[in-house]
């Protein structure tokens, strides 16, 4: 899986860093050692040729200073005028100088000798020329091994990280139920890289061990609460076939069967969240949208009771969610049940269209400190009579699908909720 910033690329970095320092090193000390020894053997040129001229002239006062495209000497008697040594070198001291003359640099040496001064100038042109060619090529060598040093260091991290690579694929790639077995516990090698295989092990093992006591404490948790709730229903469809019923009796029968379902439907959304894979990931779940609304409206209408309420549903599309309708069941009617009971007068707004649910009131609101917290696990308002589980609930479903939720409000004025569907939806 390759990352922006990948750990193979940062140590190719490193390593083309690292040779680009250390050639850069190599070339300055190369280039400076070759830079003194050219000097050095100007210098011990001049002498050779100074003296050598000096000696010719004791034999033959009338010997002439060499004069060449390198090399050019001059000598000037004891009070004799200086004009013909060039205006730059007449005030040169006995000794080595660096000069220019036309425009091209010049090492010169001066003697005296016997009332005589000598000036013995080399043309540094050529050296200069050849020295600047010399940083050319350490410049192209200190380029050359950054290359290098980036080609053997993405080769050597690619060999180091494939390890780790196999070894994240085949995490990512294991089943709660079914977990991979990455090293055995005496075998593989003794290092860094077979430690932590060896410890992805123990913690695989320790997660399926954990997954498994999940399952069961679900499945025996299913089946202890549907159990009685099913007794529950069965009692209350018995009793509401009782003639004898007056209206206030059967209001409060139609009032536990109305909770012993939602019940049953919580405990149902509750497990199918509890699910590592979910069947809508393979399109083999589908609910009608518009369906589940109308339901959940005339399923909570009774909260509105005798109020002076008035409840505005529009349908503008019908999409098939890939959703169990269970769920999508939980989040509509934690909107329209908070709607319907904090609405005491005015009106309850319900429209669906293929991408958005839109649900919004002109009831108390809410107040502008707890808007920020409405989505929190067993958060309840000022106003709230629930458990605090209802938004929070809602919350996980929308994230488990890729779903956005939003809740904007005004204390007093009513609260408006907006649900947008995942941009697959089909209308």
């Amino acid at each position: 899986m390759r990352r922006r910033h990948s750990l193979r690329l940062r140590v190719a970095n490193a390593f083309a860093w690292f040779g680009g320092l250390v050639s850069l090193l190599l070339a300055t000390g190369l280039y400076f050692a070759t830079h003194d020894l050219s000097q050095r053997l100007i210098d011990e040129t001049l002498r050779a040729e100074l003296d050598d001229y000096m000696a010719r002239r004791s034999r033959n006062p009338l010997s002439i200073p060499p004069s060449t495209l390198t090399l050019r000497g001059y000598v000037v008697l004891a009070g004799a005028p200086l004009d013909p040594v060039p205006e730059a070198m007449r005030r040169l001291s006995p000794g080595r100088h660096n000069i220019e003359l036309d425009g091209a640099p010049f090492r010169v040496a001066v003697a005296d000798a016997q009332g005589t001064r000598y000036f013995m100038a080399f043309n540094e042109t050529r050296q200069r020329l050849r020295e600047q060619r010399f940083i050319a090529w350490l410049v192209g060598g200190v380029l050359i091994m950054i290359l290098v040093s980036a080609a053997g260091g993405l080769w050597l991290a690619g060999r180091v990280i494939a390890p780790v690579t196999t070894l994240a694929r085949q995490v990512a790639q294991a089943s709660p139920e079914d977990p991979p077995h990455l090293a055995a516990s005496d075998d593989g090698p003794r290092d860094e890289l077979g430690e932590l295989r060896r410890t992805f092990d123990a913690y695989l093992s320790r997660l399926h061990a954990f997954v498994d006591r999940e399952r069961a404490f679900t499945a025996d948790v299913s089946h202890e609460l549907r159990t009685p709730l099913a007794v529950i229903q069965g009692a209350v469809e018995l009793l509401q076939d009782d003639p004898a019923l007056n209206d206030i009796q059967r209001t409060r029968l139609a009032r536990m069967e109305r909770v012993a379902r939602d019940m049953g439907e919580l405990i149902r959304a509750l497990l199918l969240m509890a699910r590592e894979e979910n069947a809508e990931a393979h399109g083999e779940v589908s609910c009608d949208a518009a369906a589940v609304v109308r339901d959940c409206v005339e399923r909570h209408r009774q909260l509105i009771g005798s109020r002076n309420t008035e409840v505005r549903v529009e349908i503008r599309a019908a999409p098939r969610l890939p959703v169990e309708a269970t769920l999508l069941s939980i989040i509509v009617g934690n909107l329209v049940r908070n709607a319907f009971a904090h609405t005491e007068a005015g009106q309850v707004a319900i429209s669906l269209d293929a991408d958005r649910l839109d649900v919004s009131d002109t009831g108390v609101g809410i107040k502008s400190e707890e808007i920020g917290r409405v989505f929190q696990r067993y958060y309840k308002g000022a106003a709230s009579q629930g458990q605090g589980i209802g938004l929070s609930l809602v919350k996980r479903i929308c994230e488990r699908y890729g779903w956005s939720i939003s809740i904007e409000s005004r204390e007093g004025q009513g609260t408006a909720a907006s649900l947008l569907f995942h941009p697959d939806v089909a209308p």
